[in-house]
């Protein structure tokens, strides 16, 4: 395939760069044809810390289900290599995380470059006097080491790479909130220990091909806390600014078509649900950029384009951090007072797009002898510019008001989720003995279970309202206040609706299912003693007349009665967390 001009003229340009042998990476050494395995990241780890003894730490954060140490090391010139020492100088912490999709494997080789020239002062000069960077080179660590020509075959290069999911099959980048992986569980507590002020995940795309090489999406800017929204949209203009400066072409949306393999159906941006990276770190209060080099440049290009927004991002937290940092203590605060207020729990786009121009390639769309569906094919050697529409007015559309004290877990099932708050680090207590009052309970008007797995778990999507009712709840429940900075958190987990909740990834699927019956004949029995009941019988009757699927159902005629019979389950689709607005 011919190579695109534009990826030409970034290898000729590339500066040419003289690395201290032992911290040059194979990718490097190899022009950034290849890629190296993971023990040469376990090399590396040790040999900028021994090379560079005041400013850099090499650290093990965890074990991959293979065995495998999952490292990350510690980069300032400032002093302060722990996080308590960076708490205690008010610094602001960037964690650069390489390889979640190991096969995408730019960030690994980009941020050893880049950490190698920051620490030589041929780059980003003083940049870290003023922030601790954590730097991942490989999260995936396990999938890293599936390695093969072919395991991504709609990018260019490198030679051989990882393999998108982990030993176990799952997508990282699927995990954030549930938390079900041990390499996830490892990061989070990374997380906690740390407090990233801005997390950047490295990735590379799928999909069409085009003329742009990069994008760059931040959060918050459309979600999370109002005042954060503008540090976030401050990074994510200069981040683009200066990539844009160095020639690349960056977007702020994920270019992904609206419909598939059609380019005039333009794109849709989006803010992703919190199982994904840059949807997740705005709960707490903390900024994500989501960074997607173009699959089909060709790996030098990519590494560099990644080195560039490393760069930047190390050079604009340098700048603004500390003022960035304290926008986010204050966001915790606000956060920490969002009881009774209205919270969205999803956007979605407007539908009126704007058009916009698009650097393409020109195409045909001709059926396929083979397939027999429209297939587009691109002509890379004629660069075409693209009308094409753009939504990208994002709003709430799921809203719901927070609880005014927060959620009641039963003891039941209290051991389990509080495992799950303590991993994100949300505050809990139990109840040292028994409580009644007014609570609010969901009960769901309809269930419907995933009908295939997703990251071996079943899903369950529910329609239902929260009502007030009275109830008692026994010592050893858990109370999870939303007086707490990470109560956008709270709610992403424990509302029913909300579209990662523990409900929504099948936590609670027992509640839902139907465990105890009354046999056709005793209900049959049952209706017709329950018939002689004027207002029973008239609303009988009356869905009969109105509902013609009730009507020819003999099954749901005879629930009809037993719904209304004492033996009927009132825990039946009743979700087992409630809702209070005092604190027990």
């Amino acid at each position: 395939m011919l190579r695109p001009l534009y990826a030409v003229l970034l290898l000729v340009l590339a500066p040419v760069t003289h690395a201290t042998p032992s911290l040059a990476t194979v990718s490097e050494r190899s022009g950034f044809v290849e890629t190296g395995r993971y023990d040469e990241v376990i090399a590396l780890c040790d040999a900028f810390a021994h090379q560079y003894p005041k400013a850099v730490r090499c650290h093990t954060f965890g074990t991959s289900p293979e065995g495998r140490p999952m490292k990350m090391l510690v980069a300032s010139t400032s002093g302060a290599l722990t996080p308590d020492l960076a708490r205690k100088r008010g610094l602001p912490v960037v964690l650069v995380q390489g390889g979640i999709h190991a096969g995408e494997i730019d960030g690994k080789d980009a941020g050893f470059l880049a950490l190698r020239e920051v620490l030589e002062g041929k780059a980003a000069s003083g940049a870290l006097d003023k922030q601790v960077w954590l730097f991942v080179p490989v999260f995936n660590v396990d999938g890293h080491e599936r390695f093969g020509a072919w395991n991504r075959p709609n990018q260019r290069g490198p030679k051989e790479m990882g393999w998108r999911t982990t030993a176990q099959n799952f997508n990282l980048n699927r995990d954030y909130l549930k938390a079900d992986t041990p390499e996830m569980r490892a990061m989070l507590q990374l997380v906690q220990r740390w407090d990233p002020l801005v997390t950047v995940d490295l990735h590379a795309t799928n999909g069409a091909q085009f003329e742009h090489d990069i994008s760059i999406q931040v959060e918050p800017v459309h979600a999370g806390d109002a005042g954060l929204r503008q540090a976030g949209l401050a990074l994510r203009t200069s981040v683009i600014g200066d990539l844009a400066a160095q020639g690349s072409l960056p977007l702020p949306y994920y270019p992904s078509f609206v419909v598939s393999d059609d380019p005039t159906s333009g794109f849709e941006d989006s803010v992703a649900p919190p199982r994904f990276s840059h949807g997740y770190f705005l709960l707490r209060n903390r900024i994500a950029m989501l960074v997607e080099t173009h699959s089909w440049k060709e790996y030098p290009v990519r590494v560099k384009i990644t080195r560039n927004t490393v760069m930047s991002v190390l050079e604009q937290v340098a700048a603004h951090g500390r003022d960035w940092l304290a926008s986010a203590r204050e966001a915790d605060a606000a956060a920490a007072q969002l009881a009774g207020h209205p919270e969205p729990l999803t956007y979605a786009a407007a539908p009126a797009a704007r058009t916009v121009d698009f650097r393409g390639y020109a195409y045909t769309r001709t059926r396929s002898d083979v397939s027999g569906a429209l297939m587009t094919r691109y002509d890379e050697t004629t660069p075409q510019l693209w009308k094409v529409p753009l939504k990208d007015d994002i709003r709430p559309a799921l809203v719901v008001d927070a609880p005014g004290a927060g959620y009641l877990v039963p003891t039941a099932e209290a051991s389990w989720v509080a495992d799950v708050l303590k991993t994100h680090g949300v505050e809990y207590r139990l109840l040292g003995k028994p409580w009644q009052g007014d609570v609010a309970a969901f009960r769901a008007t309809k269930s419907s279970f995933g009908s295939s797995p997703v990251e071996a778990r079943q899903r369950l999507t529910v329609e239902g309202d929260w009502r007030q009712e009275a109830r008692s709840v026994p010592a050893g429940t858990l109370f999870v206040p939303i007086a707490q900075a990470k109560s956008r958190l709270v709610m992403a987990l424990l509302e029913p609706l909300a579209p990662d909740s523990l409900l929504a990834w099948g936590r609670f699927n027992n509640a839902f299912e139907r465990k105890e019956y009354m046999e056709d004949y005793v209900a049959e029995s049952v209706a017709r003693e329950m018939l002689r009941d004027p207002a029973v019988k008239a609303e009988f009757e009356r869905r009969l007349r109105e509902d013609k699927a009730f009507s020819d159902d003999p099954a749901a005629r005879l629930e009809f009665f037993y719904r209304r019979h004492p033996s009927w389950d009132e825990r039946y689709r009743l979700y087992p967390v409630l809702r209070i607005d005092t604190n027990p």
